[in-house]
């Protein structure tokens, strides 16, 4: 069974604790990011997400959105699963979109990555 909840890092060595996982799957934390475009600084912006809890013998699944705290007017929402290897290393794999706000409806194309 893979944990959701605890201290995780990525590549970038920037932090995610997730703090309190409830029953329903609802779970919120922090991130302390270190890769931002407006200085190197790290950041601690708030999380909430939810887990999806898998059938029987599979991982689970989970999706959560970060509010990039006074330091960056985005937003960006994760989703990915947890793993566990043979050596009970847990793993997740996430996919993120960053939305940023632009001025303008013309500039809208530019504001996702």
């Amino acid at each position: 069974q893979c944990q959701l909840s605890g201290l995780w890092r990525n590549e970038q060595d920037s932090l995610m604790e997730i703090s309190a996982l409830r029953d329903n799957g609802d779970f919120q934390g922090k991130y302390l990011t270190r890769v931002t475009l407006s200085s190197g600084c790290a950041h601690i912006s708030p999380l909430k997400g939810i887990q999806q809890q898998p059938g029987e013998g599979g991982w689970p699944t989970f999706a959560f959105t970060v509010r990039w705290d006074k330091f960056s007017n985005a937003t960006t929402a994760f989703v990915g699963q947890c793993f566990v290897d043979s050596g009970g290393k847990e793993t997740l794999t996430t996919m993120w979109l960053l939305r940023e706000a632009v001025g303008s409806l013309k500039e809208d194309s530019k504001a996702t990555r």
